[in-house]
Formats: C-alpha cells, sequence, structure tokens
C-alpha cells in the first residue's frame, strides 16, 4: 500500500556501498531529515555521504501527510505549563523558521513539490471545548502568533469553534527530497541506497560506519533513520515509543475544503488537499494507536473510509498507507548529540508526527553544530537532558506493556495449529515447547519465523493489513519472511523449516 507520494513522484535509487570511504560527515538514512542535513552541510562545502537502507522517503517521510505547520495540536499552553512562556516561545517560532527554511530551498534549488502555503485550522465539535480552544488562542498571541478563533473553516460539518494558523504549508514529500538529491549530488554530496547500516565504531579520531558490504571512515555522523538503531549509550528506547497512523485519499465530486485541519481531541482526525492527476482530492488522516498493538488494523481503514461516505457518499478510495512516529514521553523532541559518550555522532528523532517541520528544524541545529555555530533553539530540543518526565503514566504504561511482551510472557500465544490457519493469515503457535510466528500466503505456502524481536526480545504481533510481525515494544517491523523493515531493529527474523 504505497503513498500517494510513492505511487506518483519516483522516489530515487542510486548505488549501493561496496567499498571504503572517507567523507566529514556520514549521514545514516535518507529521509526528510537526513537529506535536510547532506543539503545543508554540502552547501557549507562538506564533504558528505548519506547511506539510505531502502530508497530515498521509502519509509516513514514517504507515508506522512506533507503538512508543514507550527500547529502542533492544543499544544501550546501544555508548554507553558510544563515548562514556560520561553520554551513555547523559541518551540513555536522553530518551527515556524522551518517553513520559512524549506520554502527558501525549493525557491533556491528550483524544486517542483506542489508547494501552498494554507491556513491550518485546530476545531472541535463540541462546545464545551470550545474554551481550550480560545485559551489557546490568547496563548499562541502572547507568544507572538496572529492566531485567530474561527467557527468556520470549509469542513463538510459544524464545528463548535477552531484555531487559525494562517501561512502554513503542505507539500507532495517525495518531490521534494527528489530535488534535495539533485542539489546535493551538485554540491559533491554521495547518496548510496540499499546500504543497510549495521553498525557505528568511534576509532578515537573518528568513526567508521559499516554497511552489509562497505563502510564509511567519517569525523560525524548523524543517526537519521527515525528511531536509533544503536541501544547504548543513549538508550532511546526507554524514551520513545511508536505511533501508528492511516490515511485514506479520497476522489469527490462536492467541493472539499481548502486548508488544512486536525481535530483537537480524541479521536484525532486529519484532512487537507493534495495534487493528483491535475485536480485537488482529500486526505484523511488518523485512526492511530500504539505500533505493535494486537488488534484488527483492517478496521482501522474502515473507519476512515466510513468517515469519508458520511460527508462524501459518492467519493472514490484512491490511496491507502499508514506509517509510524516517534513519540517522547515529554512530547519534546530529542535533536542533538547522540550521548556524551559519543562527541560528534549526533540524533533527531521524537518527531511526534510533526516531522516534515522538525526535520528543517533538527537539521539547522545539527549542522549549526557541527559548523560550530551557536543556534538559538539547541537548548530547548537537547537530546541529553535529564528532566524528570512528567508523563509518569505514559513511562508506567511503556514499561508495564514491554514487561507484558517479553519472551517469557507465553500467555499471549495465539492458540491455533498450522492446520486452523486461513490462507492469506498469520498466527503464533507453540509446538514441541518453542513459540513459532506463520503465515500463509494465498495458496497455502507457509513462511515461519522465529517471533521474537531483535531489537531487545520482545513477543511481536501478526498484522495482518500489511502482512508484516510488529513489536509492540518499540515498534520494529518485519515481513512475512523475516526481513527487517523498520527500526529499531536492524537484524532479520529468524526462519523456520517447518
Amino acid at each position: 500500500m504505497n503513498s500517494l507520494w510513492l505511487s506518483t513522484a519516483n522516489s530515487k535509487n542510486f548505488e549501493t556501498l561496496y567499498t571504503s570511504l572517507n567523507a566529514d560527515v556520514c549521514i545514516i538514512g535518507a529521509g526528510i531529515f537526513g537529506l535536510s542535513c547532506a543539503y545543508y552541510l554540502s552547501k557549507a562545502g562538506l564533504k558528505v555521504i548519506v547511506l539510505e537502507k531502502d530508497s530515498i522517503g521509502e519509509k516513514t517521510t514517504g507515508h506522512t501527510t506533507g503538512k508543514i505547520t507550527s500547529a502542533h495540536g492544543l499544544f501550546y499552553n501544555y508548554l507553558v505549563n510544563n515548562f514556560n512562556e520561553t520554551f513555547a516561545h523559541d518551540y513555536l517560532f522553530a518551527n515556524e523558521e522551518a517553513i520559512s527554511n524549506i520554502k527558501n530551498i525549493i525557491d533556491t534549488e528550483n524544486i517542483k513539490c506542489d508547494f501552498e502555503y494554507k491556513s491550518n485550522f485546530i476545531y472541535t465539535t463540541n462546545k464545551s471545548e470550545v474554551n481550550q480552544i480560545k485559551a489557546e488562542v490568547e496563548t499562541v498571541n502572547y507568544l507572538g502568533f496572529p492566531a485567530n478563533f474561527a467557527t468556520k473553516t470549509g469542513l463538510p460539518f459544524e464545528i463548535a469553534g477552531a484555531i487559525q494558523y494562517k501561512n502554513q504549508a503542505q507539500f507532495n514529500v517525495i518531490s521534494y527530497l527528489n530535488g534535495l538529491c539533485k542539489a546535493i549530488l551538485n554540491n559533491s554530496g554521495k547518496i548510496f541506497t540499499h546500504s543497510t547500516v549495521i553498525d557505528v565504531k568511534n576509532t578515537g579520531s573518528s568513526y567508521i560506519t559499516s554497511t552489509l558490504e562497505g563502510n564509511v571512515e567519517s569525523k560525524f555522523v548523524v543517526l537519521a533513520s527515525h528511531f536509533p538503531f544503536l541501544n547504548f549509550p543513549g538508550m532511546y528506547f526507554t524514551k520513545m515509543y511508536q505511533s501508528t497512523s492511516y490515511v485514506i485519499a479520497i476522489e469527490a465530486n462536492q467541493k472539499i475544503p481548502y486548508g488544512m485541519f486536525i481535530s483537537a481531541k480524541e479521536p484525532i482526525y486529519s484532512f487537507r488537499t493534495a495534487k493528483y492527476q491535475g485536480k485537488d482530492i482529500l486526505l484523511i488522516c488518523g485512526s492511530d494507536h500504539k505500533t505493535g498493538e494486537a488488534i484488527a488494523t483492517n478496521e482501522k481503514y474502515k473507519e476512515l473510509e466510513d468517515l469519508a461516505k458520511k460527508y462524501y457518499p459518492d467519493c472514490n478510495i484512491l490511496f491507502r498507507w499508514n506509517t509510524r512516529d516517534c513519540i517522547s514521553l515529554d512530547k519534546i523532541p530529542y535533536i542533538g548529540e547522540f550521548s556524551s559518550f559519543m562527541k560528534g555522532v549526533y540524533v533527531g528523532t521524537g518527531f511526534k508526527k510533526w516531522g516534515m517541520a522538525f526535520s528543517n528544524v533538527s537539521a539547522n541545529i545539527i549542522v549549526d553544530d557541527i559548523l560550530g555555530k551557536e543556534n538559538e533553539y539547541k537548548e530547548i530540543f537537547n537530546s541529553k537532558r535529564m528532566k524528570p518526565v512528567k508523563n509518569r503514566w505514559e513511562v508506567k504504561n511503556m514499561v508495564v506493556n514491554t514487561a507484558n511482551n517479553l519472551v517469557f510472557d507465553k500467555f499471549r500465544i495465539e492458540p491455533y495449529n498450522i492446520e486452523q490457519i486461513a490462507n492469506d493469515n498469520g498466527a503464533i503457535i507453540e509446538k514441541n515447547g518453542d513459540i513459532i510466528g506463520v503465515y500463509k500466503d494465498t495458496i497455502g505456502k507457509v513462511y515461519a519465523v522465529k517471533p521474537i524481536c531483535t531489537h531487545l526480545g520482545c513477543l511481536l504481533t501478526w498484522n495482518n493489513t500489511d502482512k508484516t510481525w510488529d513489536c509492540p515494544c518499540h515498534g520494529s517491523r518485519f515481513d512475512y519472511m523475516g526481513k527487517n523493515i523498520y527500526e529499531p531493529a536492524i537484524k532479520g527474523l529468524k526462519t523456520i523449516k517447518i
């Protein structure tokens, strides 16, 4: 289920790394964050090499909704109350600058990517939530951004109220990445795809980044792999979880709303228009859940499709896709040095579903640090922060969830034998004291794996919509043959003959 962007913009492939090379900076990951870093660094004259295990933007970036905005839900009162006004101001204007920075790159490099300025509305249909909307408007205005309270948005249903952020933006993210790649190559940067990084080691004066076939020696390394695959010493697996969201793209005969929209409270649904074959279509996103939860994921698409049919009865469903986002426990991204014990290694993660803007925020903070410049937003996103986590209930939930999914928890094994598994379905069975993950394809051929995540050993769950084995602890994913497709795991599953 490819996204609209990956289906229409032709993500680029490059050569695989088969040799040993040297660079000033090695960037691991060719999503929007990694390529933004590579763009700025190569433009500054540094020798840059990008390593990507798949194709350009093929995973999280290519499955985003492509909104570039500082309107991250009803968030600024949260920031003021849990941090302070200065923190909230800097968070807001770091994202606002990112919108301008991305537009400048598009103009400078002449990138055709359907970039459009749009208003972004955070709305509620519940009258009891209007005061929260108005309080958010007041806070955002106080912080220096001219937000408005609105009761009309153009959505196909009545709202009780909304906060409007003007001059936000949207684009085709894969077209944008293709433009970045062209600029990076013009700046003498190098990009390698299908080059899976398996380790980063410190030699004392540099780092060796190893792939399955070659390696890169560099002074600096940027971990732009969505969820850091290095467990230690950063231990980001204790500070983040992953959330899955679903998207459908519809074609409708009725008028569709002009703008970007997201609901203020659960259930969260977001909307935006996009260009497809010369006309506007509508993207509807939502139905979030923690990645790896044992749920009927096919029902998530149905939920969005039922919503679409409610307001656009004759609509045509053009695309369906889903994506994963890293969520930090205090809701603030981790940007900067990976660890005090690995000087010169950087990370940007925990973008909490707002990676388009945060990719640029992160790239500027990290590039400035590499170039020896001071960045005014560096401290608020400090990746090495050790402040107490205020969302203690999320910490508890994550710890309990992880414990419940360790390999010794066999009570969750489904009472199947192979004969009971229907074609095009998967399940976990127990055979001769061993647990086995089994998938039967449409003609009954059996694929069996050890359903234990190669990251930290959690018991996997079967995702029958995507035909994948998903980790409920940290969000790693594997295809039905055991190939790793999402971090933080990088090794595939052990295959079993049965």
